[in-house]
């Protein structure tokens, strides 16, 4: 019987690596370099972070889950799970590691459905860190529903001509290439009539308005893009995975991020919690410190138990990708995992807010930082609302009605069925009395 919650000796001793490299070399990129992880490394900070990268693909931790041919070590989901518990810690860490979002889910895509051409353009550079990449997908009137999207692809000779809008294209300012999807074929179904092309951010056309940014950024500063597609011409060799495929391109793309932002999110209320605790255990008040308060208590008990219930779903979710290596026998799990997962964050990171009082809510603390992650973990790659439909149904399919007015369970009839099961025991037993 194989059930084993311990990671093998070999890798462990990597965990504990990185858990120490990330801790002292790579947390502090996110003070020193506050919110350029997806900013071309040039000058200083090229000196200062490609040695660290070098000490990531020497330890073989660079892109670990990706195949030997791609660079990584083949290492499957749930030791990726284990590692980004690490790095979620960090903004610089998945950039230091080879694992960052949206790049990672890009660079699956490609591996899987790019010619060999677009992986030499596209794919090996990504992989590399040398540039970034942009899924353009949202629309201004159209997210949760892409069969909404109205932004095309039309056949000119040898060329398509996009034009439409784009809405929250995330990392679109300093992203190499765009990944856009649009209807190739308005007369058929979604489904079957829509594509996706790999354009480059340079291509005439391409006109990002405006950089929207989340609550308490500046105006304009955001990574999340508006673009206007006006007129944009690629050639035929931009198409990836053959026309009418985004639909199964995105599922592809779509699962295994979704699966690796709760990796990452395991890390981030991790880092919450231990921050809750140490506050409550360096702080007094009437007479006694915070952690031996009982709503504090309180607050530690319930944030460790979600968490510890959010991780062991996390893992075993990976686990069923490895096994399978299909991400649609896997959509369920994918999908709980991504409703339980804002909750969990903004939940953790909202006590502990609290349990630091007015520091708490400063800017000096990240608190609300990651309150508002949960928000838009609510939101990126699918609304909760959507997911939990999701759930529900693919719950319901190992179900079916009964076949009468009482419900399988209604007791009475149940009471019935084993008198007569043990009718000659309950018999003996009456006339014993």
């Amino acid at each position: 019987m194989a059930w084993d919650f311990e990671t093998d000796p070999q890798y462990q001793e990597l965990l504990d690596w990185a858990d120490q490299f990330v801790t002292e070399q790579v947390e502090p990129l996110d003070l020193a370099f506050p919110h350029l992880q997806f900013t071309r490394l040039e000058g200083k900070r090229r000196e200062a972070i490609d040695p660290l990268k070098a000490q990531v693909r020497e330890k073989g931790l660079w892109a670990t889950h990706l195949g030997p041919e791609l660079g990584g070590q083949g290492y499957g989901q749930l030791k990726l799970a284990l590692l980004n518990e690490i790095l979620g810690r960090s903004q610089w860490a998945p950039i230091v590691f080879g694992c960052q979002a949206p790049d990672t889910g890009n660079a699956e895509i490609i591996a899987h459905y790019g010619t060999e051409e677009q992986k030499k353009q596209y794919l090996h550079p990504l992989l590399e860190g040398e540039l970034f990449s942009c899924y353009s997908m949202t629309e201004p009137h159209a997210g949760a529903d892409p069969t909404l999207f109205t932004t095309s692809a039309v056949r000119d000779g040898d060329d398509w001509v996009i034009n439409g809008w784009k809405f929250f294209s995330s990392n679109a300012a300093t992203a190499s290439f765009l990944i856009v999807m649009v209807v190739t074929n308005p007369e058929v179904s979604a489904y079957q009539g829509m594509s996706m092309f790999l354009v480059p951010t340079d291509t005439p056309g391409v006109k990002i308005v405006r950089n929207v940014g989340l609550y308490g950024e500046a105006d304009n500063h955001g990574s999340h893009a508006l673009i206007h597609y006006d007129n944009v011409r690629v050639p035929a060799e931009a198409l990836l995975g053959g026309e009418g495929q985004a639909f199964v391109i995105a599922q592809t793309r779509l699962g295994g991020g979704r699966i690796h932002h709760a990796m990452r999110t395991i890390g981030l209320a991790q880092k919450a919690l231990d921050m809750m605790c140490e506050r409550a255990l360096s702080r007094e008040t009437q007479g006694s410190r915070l952690s031996d308060k009982q709503f504090v208590q309180g607050y530690i008990a319930d944030s460790y138990a979600q968490l510890l219930q959010f991780r062991l779903m996390v893992l075993y979710t990976a686990w069923e990708i490895d096994k399978y290596n299909d991400y649609k026998l896997v959509r369920k799990d994918i999908a709980a995992v991504k409703v339980a997962m804002p909750t969990v964050l903004h939940d953790i990171a909202w006590r502990a807010m609290q349990v630091h009082g007015a520091l708490g809510v400063t800017n000096e603390m990240p608190f609300l930082g990651m309150v508002t992650g949960a928000a838009v973990m609510g939101l990126a790659d699918g609304p909760t609302e959507v997911h939990k439909t999701t759930v529900a149904r693919q719950v319901l399919r190992d179900y079916q009605p009964t076949t009468d007015t009482w419900p399988t369970e209604w007791i009475p009839r149940k009471r019935e069925a084993a008198k007569a099961k043990f009718a000659e025991y309950l018999e003996a037993e009456v006339g014993n009395l």
